[in-house]
């Protein structure tokens, strides 16, 4: 049976792209509602504005806030405008959301000139509480572990610290404790900073709500330098068909679950061909990743088979690689405060030429299902006629 239209409509701003909840063969997980109920299944919702606005509510006064995109008229307007679900939340949340029902009617060269602006502003005014994380140290960043299989370079000894927990899934010690402290006290000082200077945050993506793109605020050369050279390589041996070997630029960034924040994250595909992702701590129960398989566009909302179905509890330090392609998400996190690193890499090579590919089954398991399928279907053919 086809689904319903959705009550709500989506933004995406090219950042993840989130997916049709899967079947109970897919165990997606359940969670905790949240006051302001964004979305069901993870994904960043806005609803959809009342043609007639609803005068007897009282519109939050947003005069007092500084770097508004918009008049504060505009804002106290809109809100009256919001389904009744709507209305009861947290000033901070309407603008959120009003925020975001707005940025669909930016230009996109408008988009970036606030982008760089914001960039800007922290560029010349954020003072980083740690200078030594802006410029990699393989000594002071890696385990011992890492950095000698980096240096020695051989798919052998690449392989040796690797676990590969499901088909296309590795994970192995990678961050020191101390570059973790380190990185979520830098963070901190972020935000800290940012709220003390009324900067508002821009977020990594369109699905998590706290977080900070660390190349914003200086740390871009350093993460390019990270999968350049340490990234790689180990991306060339283990995914090699969808652009590991070709890797060129990135999108880095730290997202946060907590119980007063988000709790956790719908099922969906990242924005890139190779993503690292790296828990920094602090201590917390609950929020394992879940894994479902590799799906092209045309497949990527499909059923996942048993083998691929994947539960995977983070350990701080401890790095997960796999194919942004690779479905995945979440569960709700159920106490203390989760704190992940999370670089996409991203091939322009791989990218250009999947524009002109029909046929994916090196890396999707559904296309290499039907492939394989054909195949079969094909050689009981050609046997029943030579009978």
């Amino acid at each position: 049976m086809k689904e319903p239209a959705p009550a709500t409509e989506d933004i995406v701003l090219s950042s993840r792209k989130r997916l049709k909840p899967p079947g109970s063969n897919n165990g997606q997980p359940s969670r905790r509602p949240r006051e302001e109920e964004l979305g069901k299944d993870g994904v960043v919702t806005i609803p959809r504005l009342l043609k007639t606005p609803n005068v007897n509510h009282k519109s939050e006064n947003y005069d007092d806030l500084e770097d508004l995109e918009y008049p504060a008229a505009l804002y106290s307007s809109m809100e009256q405008h919001l389904p009744s679900g709507f209305l009861n939340v947290s000033r901070e949340k309407k603008l959120v959301l009003l925020d975001r029902i707005l940025s669909k009617y930016r230009p996109n060269g408008e988009r970036a000139k606030k982008h760089r602006e914001y960039r800007e502003r922290i560029r010349h005014n954020y003072q980083p509480l740690h200078f030594e994380l802006y410029t990699l140290d393989p000594e002071r960043f890696f385990v011992n572990s890492f950095l000698e299989a980096v240096k020695d370079g051989s798919e052998t000894a690449l392989r040796r610290i690797l676990t590969e927990h499901s088909s296309g899934v590795f994970t192995f010690s990678m961050l020191k404790p101390s570059f973790c402290v380190k990185m979520l006290e830098e963070v901190e000082h972020f935000e800290r900073w940012a709220q003390e200077a009324r900067v508002k945050v821009m977020r990594p993506n369109t699905m998590n709500n706290y977080g900070a793109v660390l190349d914003d605020i200086g740390m871009e050369s350093m993460l390019n330098h990270l999968m350049i050279r340490y990234l790689k390589p180990m991306a060339a041996v283990l995914f090699l068909n969808v652009g590991g070997c070709s890797l060129d630029t990135h999108h880095g960034f730290v997202v946060e679950y907590a119980m007063d924040r988000d709790l956790d994250l719908g099922f969906h595909v990242d924005d890139s061909e190779v993503t690292l992702n790296v828990c920094l701590g602090k201590e917390f129960d609950g929020g394992e990743l879940f894994f479902r398989g590799v799906r092209c566009d045309k497949h990527v909302n499909g059923e996942a088979r048993p083998e691929e179905v994947l539960e995977y509890s983070h350990v701080p330090g401890h790095a997960i690689l796999h194919a942004g392609r690779h479905r995945h998400g979440a569960k709700a996190i159920t106490s203390g405060q989760r704190t992940n690193l999370i670089l996409w890499c991203r091939s322009s090579e791989f990218r250009e030429l999947k524009k002109y590919q029909r046929d994916f089954s090196s890396w999707c398991g559904e296309c290499l299902l039907r492939k394989k399928e054909r195949v079969r279907r094909l050689s009981s053919a050609k046997r029943q006629l030579a009978s």
